[in-house]
């Protein structure tokens, strides 16, 4: 790749950034399109966002990605955000667009392109219970009620903040039902058989944590499990569900596909099916 005074600059912003797979995925689908762009890695702490923003605002980047711990704090720098983003209450994607930085979220979208690419999963008229009520769960949530679910359970060690997603929700999505429960073993294992999906979007999974006593052993061997997490590649959390023969995928199929979503927005563009995805899964193997 060339870099000319043509060159449009493209980025992510985050704190740390430098573990972040996007400017592999977006480099290689870039180059795949033919075009005169390219994606780099930004590291702002939380302190410098402001400035940061007004930089790259200064700078003449054409957008750039949002990741921890910036989506939320983001947003008042902004000129404006899209309807999902306001939905989400975070910003992970931004472009400009003649004077203006506007704030969109492809999470939601991303998640529901790797439910059906990955499970074969489709919301609408399901039951789905979600572990985690942070920035996560409220994309999942959302995500799943805009796709029809029937039911959307969260399930969190705080209710009140499961109960706060209800709330915020259950006014925009007339068709699902929401509810909060405690993310208590016991009484989870106990309702587990009553949903056709699980969906862990918290950091459960994580080096040597798991669901201590989770059966999902009890769910319906029609039922699915998502978890959110894709390092380690294969968590207890779905380690379990493939033994008992269950459809599983970690959240690396969302990665790429948000990633794909937000390449668009940018360009205007589709990129190539299946690129972002092989040139990470490639450096992953290594």
């Amino acid at each position: 790749m060339d870099i000319t005074g043509k060159t449009r600059v493209l980025g992510i912003i985050g704190w740390p950034v430098a573990h972040s797979l996007s400017p592999l995925m977006q480099n290689a689908a870039l180059e795949a399109m033919g075009l005169d762009w390219i994606y780099v890695p930004f590291a702002v702490r939380p302190e410098d966002l402001a400035s940061a923003v007004a930089g790259l605002r200064t700078l003449g980047v054409a957008g750039f990605n949002v990741t921890i711990p910036h989506k939320t704090a983001i947003i008042p720098l902004l000129d404006r955000i899209t309807p999902e983003a306001r939905l989400m209450g975070a910003v992970n994607t931004v472009k400009r667009e003649g004077d203006e930085l506007v704030g969109y979220n492809t999470d939601g979208e991303g998640f529901i392109r790797s439910l059906a690419e990955d499970l074969g999963f489709v919301p609408a008229g399901r039951r789905i219970l979600v572990l985690g009520a942070g920035g996560a769960a409220r994309a999942a949530v959302a995500s799943l009620a805009r796709g029809g679910a029937a039911t959307v359970m969260i399930a969190n060690r705080s209710v009140a903040r499961g109960e706060e997603l209800v709330e915020a929700f259950q006014g925009v999505f007339g068709g699902t039902q929401f509810a909060a429960m405690p993310l208590d073993i016991p009484l989870i294992n106990a309702e587990v058989q009553n949903f056709d999906l699980l969906v862990n979007t918290t950091s459960v999974g994580m080096g040597e944590t798991a669901f201590e006593g989770l059966d999902v052993s009890r769910m319906n061997p029609a039922a699915s499990v998502y978890d959110m997490v894709y390092s380690p590649w294969e968590t207890p959390l779905l380690a379990e569900a493939s033994r008992g023969g269950r459809r599983c995928a970690n959240g690396f199929g969302m990665l790429v596909a948000q990633g794909e979503c937000a390449l668009a927005i940018w360009t205007g563009m589709e990129p190539p099916p299946g690129v972002m995805r092989r040139r990470v899964l490639a450096a992953l193997k290594r």
